[in-house]
């Protein structure tokens, strides 16, 4: 597995939120104050939705002194788009927020923009993804419901892993999901879930939970917790 230059952060849930101000203030230290967005996996929740997450963008882009830069991505046609394309060279921090995982994976899958927001990841710039956005980092993204019979293609950023976001809000409504994303993990899959606020930040392999709770290693014979502050690690 390739050496990075930068961190990937996963994130259970909070983008653009004051709670999670630090974390985001982290990732752009020392790096261009451009903090570009990408809120398509809220496109199929309409336009409202859309415009609240661009607007809770713009307020943390606000409380950090940098400029927000949102990605126009509704369509995968719009990622085919050069001038889109454009927006995402010379960013600080680039960042997926949350939402129907599959439409996300489905519209930035081998297009221009996925492969610049790589490019840009590769030279150095950091790369969050929050719930769906952190979901769509690895190799499948299975559904809540019915993992076996639905499901897509994720990015492949992380193929070793498999994302649970808004774990410890799961375990709550639905206590068999981690056991859902169990389903057809190959044996080289760690699958690993993030609880609502805190963030696994770092990557390929070795992560440091940060936020407010814990991210869990889960296993068919139960689950492993790593509090705030500790180093998660998973095989590649």
């Amino acid at each position: 597995m390739e050496l990075w230059s930068a961190p990937v952060a996963l994130v259970g849930s909070g983008e653009y939120l004051p709670s999670m101000l630090e974390i985001e203030r982290s990732l752009l230290e020392g790096r261009p104050s451009r903090y570009v967005q990408l809120a398509t996996a809220a496109v199929p929740d309409g336009p409202e939705t859309l415009a609240k997450w661009h607007r809770l963008g713009r307020e943390q882009a606000e409380r950090l002194s940098v400029e927000q830069i949102i990605l126009p991505v509704e369509s995968r046609d719009d990622a085919f788009d050069p001038a889109v394309v454009e927006l995402v060279k010379g960013a600080g921090l680039v960042y997926l927020s949350g939402g129907h995982p599959g439409f996300l994976a489905d519209t930035l899958r081998d297009t221009p923009l996925w492969n610049a927001i790589l490019d840009e990841f590769r030279a150095g710039t950091p790369l969050a993804g929050c719930s769906a956005g952190a979901m769509v980092m690895a190799q499948w993204v299975p559904t809540l419901r019915h993992p076996r019979a639905g499901g897509t293609e994720g990015l492949s950023l992380l193929p070793h892993l498999r994302v649970i976001p808004h774990f410890d809000a799961f375990l709550a409504r639905l206590p068999d999901v981690a056991t859902r994303f169990l389903v057809d993990t190959e044996s080289d899959v760690t699958v690993v879930g993030v609880d609502e606020e805190t963030a696994l930040v770092g990557g390929p392999t070795r992560f440091e939970v940060r936020g407010r709770a814990s991210a869990w290693i889960i296993r068919r014979d139960g689950r492993e917790e790593f509090p705030a502050g500790s180093i998660l690690e998973v095989p590649a």
